[in-house]
């Protein structure tokens, strides 16, 4: 049996597989913080704490003595920042965080070159210029800092006690140089890093410690069982799902959104804001395009009407669809393919007869139209793909994923166990790094349980047609 922990933004989650059946899982909830606005922030001591809570949860269900090996999972780009002692010296600044804006315009100026270099341009998501702004608005603290780890690589910390992380999740932080697969000091320099700050990097499948007997004492596992480094949560993702082989794509509908395509060469398109990463296993790329909503706006929207998020997307099926407004789902800025930290969400065209239903209808076309933006933003690199697999916790809704199926052209194809996704990819990792699976056994794809064929229409060409038209008009009012 293998353990999966993927560190979430809402959640952490645990599944416990033998690589291919889920044995059992758990979730514990986290919070984020936001105490100025484009802020968003989280304690590491919560991760660790979910993640224990969620470990004994599934200990409840089987025994942990039968675990053989750990693998780790997370959200990606989170700054986590440690003194000489490895204490955690400020709370996590998250993916989703837009303070460093101006740090990201420093950054293109000193590096023109940069996002050849790292696989895309500049923007304050990403871990390099939020060093920037600590070195600029908390000097004293920057100059305390020893370590930065990834948030997955913290807990690893906590698991294995060291500093680790593999080259998918370091991918993400602008400092990787991502053809050479190794870090890059001419970035670092740049963006305020000394290079020994840097963990050491791993594939995703390499064993990078062993559970220690704290960490036995408190989470429950065995002493001594290998810990492998795992992956961002967008490349464990596609573990999960057999996208380590070139031509092999999925969409995923967490928090945030991706649309992934792996490949066996690097071919950065920064000017797209298109992603081009190292995956987590070796000689392998992907593109990805990374949108900082996915299914956000429709958690946002459950929680401002105090229903579910089942009951907005349940409302958004029972609406008429000549009686919605336009949604822009703009929450945190958007990344892919705008490159846009400023612009915000909003509602066009609400009238007297607008119902709860209408709104509901209009955020969930709007994750669509995301993905549709995507589509997009890849050209013709996408058109030769079969179909897409989709994960998340969004894959659970059929009218969602017939509505991205429609918006971009492209079959979707939804997975079983498609909601266990990055843990799943982690655990598969951890069962790779014991010998129990191959790196060859990674490409294997799970069986679809459910396809969903596009049939576009003129009514939703033209809603797709004003909601790009609207991001243009209101993109310059920030």
């Amino acid at each position: 049996m293998f353990l999966g922990i993927d560190i979430g933004t809402s959640a952490v989650k645990v599944i416990c597989t033998d690589g291919t059946a889920i044995h059992a899982s758990a979730t514990a909830d986290l919070a984020v913080q936001s105490p100025h606005p484009g802020w968003s922030e989280q304690d590491p001591q919560a991760w660790w704490v979910a993640t224990c809570a969620a470990v004994a949860e599934v200990g409840a269900a089987v025994s942990l003595d039968q675990v053989k090996a750990v693998g780790l999972s997370g959200q990606m780009h989170g700054a986590v920042l440690l003194n000489a002692a490895q204490a955690v010296l400020r709370p996590a600044i998250l993916w989703n965080d837009s303070r460093s804006t101006e740090d990201c315009a420093r950054l293109q100026a000193a590096l023109p070159e940069i996002g050849t270099i790292s696989g895309v341009l500049p923007l304050p998501g990403f871990t390099a210029p939020k060093l920037m702004w600590v070195a600029r608005e908390e000097p004293e603290l920057h100059a305390q800092i020893s370590h930065v780890l990834l948030p997955k690589d913290y807990i690893g910390l906590r698991l294995h006690g060291d500093l680790a992380t593999d080259r998918s999740d370091a991918a993400g932080t602008l400092w990787l140089d991502q053809g050479a697969r190794d870090w890059s000091a001419e970035v670092a320099y740049a963006s305020a890093t000394a290079p020994d700050w840097l963990p050491r990097l791993a594939d995703g499948h390499e064993v990078v410690g062993q559970i220690t007997a704290s960490a036995a004492a408190e989470t429950g596992l065995p002493v001594g069982i290998p810990v492998v480094a795992g992956g961002g949560d967008a490349a464990t993702g596609a573990v999960s799902l057999g996208a380590t082989e070139p031509g092999r794509g999925f969409i995923s509908l967490g928090t945030s959104g991706q649309l992934f395509v792996a490949g066996d060469a690097y071919h950065p398109n920064p000017a797209k804001f298109v992603h081009a990463f190292a995956h987590t296993v070796p000689e392998r790329w992907y593109q990805m395009a990374a949108m900082l909503n996915g299914a956000r706006p429709i958690a946002w929207l459950a929680g401002q009407l105090g229903i579910s998020a089942g009951d907005v997307v349940a409302l958004a099926e029972s609406a008429d669809p000549t009686r919605v407004p336009i949604f822009l789902p703009y929450l945190t800025g958007e990344r892919s393919p705008h490159g846009d930290p400023h612009i915000r969400a909003g509602f066009f065209g609400l009238e007297d007869t607008t119902s709860r239903a209408g709104l509901c209808r209009a955020v969930v076309e709007a994750v669509a139209f995301t993905f549709a933006d995507a589509v997009e933003s890849f050209g013709d690199t996408i058109n030769g793909l079969p179909h897409l697999s989709a994960i998340g916790g969004g894959s659970k809704s059929p009218f969602l994923l017939q509505l991205i199926a429609n918006t971009t052209g492209q079959r979707i194809g939804r997975t079983v166990g498609s909601d266990a996704g990055p843990a799943m990819g982690a655990a598969r990792l951890a069962a790779c790094g014991t010998g129990a699976m191959s790196l060859s056994d990674l490409g294997q794809q799970p069986e679809v349980a459910d396809w969903f064929d596009p049939v576009p229409t003129a009514a939703l060409d033209a809603r797709l047609a004003r909601y790009r038209a609207l991001y243009q008009a209101l993109k310059t009012l920030h």
